[in-house]
C-alpha cells in the first residue's frame, strides 16, 4: 500500500479584468441588455460587445450564464 499525498483542487486565479470590463460584466449580470449597459456607461453598443468578447476570451467563457456566474463569484 502506498501513500500518495493529494493536494486539494485549487482553481487558478482568473486573469485580471480591466475596471470597465468589470463594470460591463456587472451590468450584464444584473440583466441589462448591451444597449442598456452602453447607455448607462456612456458607450456605444459595439464597445460593450468588445468588452464582453475580451472577457470571454480572457476567461474562456462561452455563455451569458457563465458570465453571470463569474460576476457572482467576483462579488459584482
Amino acid at each position: 500500500m502506498s501513500l500518495t499525498a493529494t493536494m486539494p483542487y485549487v482553481e487558478a486565479p482568473a486573469p485580471a479584468l480591466a475596471p470597465r470590463e468589470r463594470e460591463t460584466l456587472r451590468h450584464i449580470a444584473e440583466g441589462r441588455t448591451y444597449l442598456q449597459t452602453a447607455r448607462h456607461m456612456g458607450l456605444s453598443k459595439h464597445t460593450v460587445d468588445a468588452y464582453l468578447r475580451r472577457i470571454r476570451a480572457k476567461l474562456d467563457i462561452n455563455s451569458t450564464a457563465e458570465l453571470t456566474r463569474l460576476a457572482i463569484s467576483l462579488g459584482l
